[in-house]
């Protein structure tokens, strides 16, 4: 795995094995940042269930000034630490083995970003939950963009398969698990398939 473009082109982005760590696909990765690739430089990027890396390396490449990288897992920090130093990216990044939720209780009322990547465990609900803690936490900046990844294979609010469209109630389900009040304080700028992945861009109201 590589990063696509920027001041660390074709630079490689080493990846742990297992479910938990788990990279985004080329394909999703690419089709993500053709959809923010004028919103990156000069921002403050977030990258939430960190992993590799790679989502925040890409963004730091491409422009943004700074990425705060979280994970739980500190084999997870320890390879986003030698990716990013061998990026050469290091010096703009912020990297913490801390839980989500940890961090962004403290972060609230506290830190602002532009940009936030939720790419955490398909088989979670993370991403409805630190949405819900982004939002009353205000660590979103002004005019800033959520970008979720979510499992389109199985939805884990109602136990069944869905069809692979764009349906809103798909989006309710795997998005928001449900959270319909929660959806309400959002705009969904953009939501696409890319094969198993759904990846949705989101925005206040």
């Amino acid at each position: 795995m590589r990063i696509i473009t920027g001041s660390a082109r074709n630079a490689i982005i080493e990846t742990l094995e297992g479910e938990n760590t788990r990279p985004t696909a080329e394909r999703a990765k690419e089709a993500l940042f053709s959809m923010i690739q004028f919103e990156l430089e000069g921002r403050n990027i977030l990258d939430l269930f960190a992993g590799s890396g790679q989502l925040g390396l890409e963004a730091l490449s491409r422009g943004a000034a700074s990425c705060t990288f979280i994970d739980s897992a500190r084999e997870a920090v320890d390879i986003v630490i030698k990716n990013a130093k061998n990026a050469k990216l290091f010096d703009r990044a912020r990297v913490s083995a801390v839980d989500y939720k940890a961090f962004l209780k403290s972060a609230a009322g506290k830190e602002k970003y532009d940009i936030i990547f939720l790419d955490p465990p398909y088989a979670s609900d993370f991403v409805a939950e630190a949405v819900k803690m982004i939002y009353e936490g205000d660590i979103l900046a002004l005019g800033g963009k959520i970008i979720c990844e979510t499992d389109n294979g199985e939805t884990q609010f109602k136990r069944k398969k869905v069809k692979k469209t764009d349906d809103p109630e798909n989006v309710t389900n795997q998005v928001f698990r449900g959270d319909t009040e929660l959806q309400e304080k959002f705009n969904i700028v953009k939501t696409s398939l890319y094969g198993r992945v759904r990846i949705t861009i989101l925005e206040k109201v």
